[in-house]
């Protein structure tokens, strides 16, 4: 297989995992909150992640140079911690609609970051790809009406700034990770190593945050939300962010995200067999619209 194609596979893989997850997560943060699940989920990736670790080449802690660390770290601060808390800030602020809308933007901001970053410079075939994608993708999740209510001014616009913020945060730190793994050193840092310095980076600053504004350990006893959220955690940030890793050693950063950004669309039918929620055409015409840029990137 091509090394574009085993890229790309990965991360249309990762954004098929990412759609279990939020389903997991989603229903466990019904029930003990979205902080508690983001440092509970967090905290059991880095145990998975650095269990396989582990197992696979020896030591729990990876053996990377100062300057992998220094970049992956980094790209985990900007893409687990500050994204997904922007991400999260906009879905409580501005509602599901707009602030999935938002994170919707990220892949623009890994190929703008990946010009200038990694030098990385797309084609116009591959940039129809990437346009058509993101457009079915908006068609999609504009498909469904705001459930948010009355917005009031000023919760609209630090909505909108939360969510720039996150989707900056993760394509951002997506172009990061990939210079951290393959471009700082003469060999490149395999995708579970980086995975797991990123996770690390991370699971600091989101249980600073969880202990500030909540309390650590009373949401444990709901067990059936610990379930869900270890479910989540094993598809999302242990076998998702492993994933999405290996898509950009093998692939242009741009591609990479655009592909990872497919779960509006793949959650479609999957709400569909679950909560009985149909779509109407304009939801199937997004869909077909992303599917054709999918292939045009595949090409």
């Amino acid at each position: 297989m091509e090394p574009h194609l085993i890229g790309e596979t990965a991360a249309l893989s990762t954004s098929m995992l990412w759609t279990v997850s939020s389903i997991l997560l989603s229903s466990a943060g019904k029930r003990i909150g979205v902080l508690s699940v983001n440092a509970i989920r967090i905290s059991i990736a880095v145990l998975l992640i650095g269990t396989a670790h582990l197992i696979i080449f020896g030591t729990f802690l990876p053996m990377a140079t100062r300057p992998q660390w220094i970049y992956l770290s980094l790209s985990g601060f900007l893409g687990l911690a500050i994204g997904d808390l922007g991400y999260l800030g906009s879905l409580v602020l501005i509602g599901p609609r707009k602030g999935v809308l938002l994170a919707s933007m990220a892949p623009i901001f890994s190929t703008i970051s990946a010009y200038f970053i990694l030098g990385e410079i797309l084609g116009p075939r591959t940039l129809s790809g990437i346009f058509l994608t993101l457009s079915g993708i908006i068609i999609v999740i504009m498909e469904k009406k705001s459930d948010t209510g009355n917005i009031s001014e000023g919760n609209r616009i630090l909505g909108v700034f939360s969510g720039l913020i996150g989707a900056i945060g993760q394509g951002v730190g997506l172009t990061l990770s990939k210079y951290g793994m393959v471009n700082i050193e003469s060999t490149p840092l395999n995708p579970l190593s980086a995975a797991l310095i990123r996770m690390i980076s991370a699971v600091f600053i989101i249980w600073i945050v969880f202990v500030i504004f909540k309390k650590p350990f009373s949401v444990i006893r709901d067990k059936k939300a610990m379930m869900l959220t270890t479910g989540g955690a094993v598809t999302g940030p242990f076998l998702g962010v492993w994933l999405s890793m290996i898509a950009v050693t093998y692939t242009v950063a741009g591609v990479a995200s655009t592909l990872m950004s497919l779960m509006p669309v793949l959650i479609i039918p999957v709400v569909w067999i679950l909560y009985k929620e149909k779509t109407n055409l304009r939801g199937i015409l997004g869909a077909l619209i992303a599917v054709i840029g999918v292939a045009i990137l595949f090409m």
